[in-house]
């Protein structure tokens, strides 16, 4: 199924503010807030294993403001040290690029009690170890007990809203910090969303044991995939994967439009040659594209998101496009929807 927005309705569904004729617009801030609204599950997650942990139904909050320091560190070593990693919610960074279990667990608890935790927490973590000659692993769970336990009573709070705004401040210094693959950004930020949008729901991952979200491109032949998705067994083997090319043209119609449907055709037929499990979802961000290349490519991929905009407006999904990712990432997930076969010819 194609999904097309229109620059009409992105302007609409980010809500530009415009006061006599100047755009004051903080899309930034929009776009940052639907990131941070993902890390909810993870923060969930950690609850969950806290009162497993402990045997208590209080909150995470509860637990964080009137726990003794010994059954703290228990619990932040249980979700540390979980026995099984794949099957849980992801921590990313601002552009959605998601974490190892391990660097999530220590980056959650630094930002419930220490600012930059990699800039500044992490070289005195690091002269920890090197002193005391400890596993780094021990060190991290030891000085993230004690912060917890001994400024708790400063902080006041650890609820998500309070929670929820520290990981926006740190989303958007993350982001700021890593320069360039604007657009990557936009999308990897829409695919986590899905993707959390059915962990959130369902409580795992469907058919696969656990996914993964590749940190940047991969290459299949001569051909870039912006984005990937790696679904995964009970053993972290690979059983397929959700393969997103990004393609942006400035130009409109015409010849040039036939060339950039050439170009989505070769990167299709270089996927499945390389697997046929896997799926191909495609990005396009162009003005004025030719419909029936659209409908061509309809045919070949499974998923396509198509954007009637210039790639310099493209900052954002919208409502309608985002809820279709997040159908297509649910089917995929659900086992409902089987990769599309290469066609002959192609």
């Amino acid at each position: 199924m194609i999904h097309i927005q229109k620059k009409g309705i992105l302007k609409k569904n980010m809500e530009l503010i415009v006061i006599a004729g100047v755009d004051i617009s903080h899309l930034r801030l929009v776009d940052l807030t639907k990131l941070a609204d993902q890390a909810k599950p993870f923060y969930d997650w950690v609850e969950k294993t806290f009162q497993e942990t402990l045997h208590s139904g209080a909150s995470l909050e509860d637990i964080l403001i009137s726990m003794p320091a010994s059954e703290i560190k228990a619990a932040i070593t249980s979700c540390y040290l979980v026995q099984n990693n794949t099957g849980l919610p992801f921590l990313f960074d601002g552009v959605g690029r998601s974490y190892s279990h391990s660097k999530a667990c220590y980056y959650f608890f630094s930002w419930l009690i220490r600012d930059a935790p990699q800039q500044r927490l992490s070289p005195l973590v690091n002269r920890i170890v090197k002193n005391a000659n400890l596993p780094r692993v021990e060190v991290e769970i030891e000085v993230l007990t004690t912060l917890i336990t001994r400024y708790r009573k400063e902080v006041k709070t650890f609820s998500w809203e309070a929670i929820r705004e520290v990981v926006i401040d740190r989303l958007e210094g993350s982001r700021r910090s890593i320069k360039g693959h604007e657009k990557e950004t936009v999308v990897r930020t829409a695919l986590l969303i899905a993707i959390q949008h059915y962990y959130d729901y369902y409580k795992n991952y469907g058919v696969f044991s656990g996914v993964e979200i590749s940190e940047g491109q991969i290459s299949i032949e001569s051909e870039s995939y912006d984005v990937s998705v790696n679904c995964l067994d009970d053993k972290n083997n690979i059983l397929c994967r959700i393969l997103v090319p990004i393609k942006t043209r400035e130009t409109e119609g015409g010849g040039h439009s036939h060339l950039f449907t050439r170009d989505i055709l070769s990167a299709i037929k270089a996927a499945k040659n390389s697997n046929v499990s896997d799926y191909l979802a495609v990005i396009i961000v162009a003005k004025n594209w030719s419909q029936r290349e659209m409908d061509n490519l309809a045919t070949v991929v499974d998923h396509i998101s198509a954007f009637d905009l210039s790639p310099s407006e493209f900052t954002a999904f919208d409502t309608e496009m985002q809820n279709s990712l997040n159908h297509f990432i649910e089917n995929v997930f659900n086992g409902t929807i089987q990769p599309r076969r290469l066609i002959e010819g192609l």
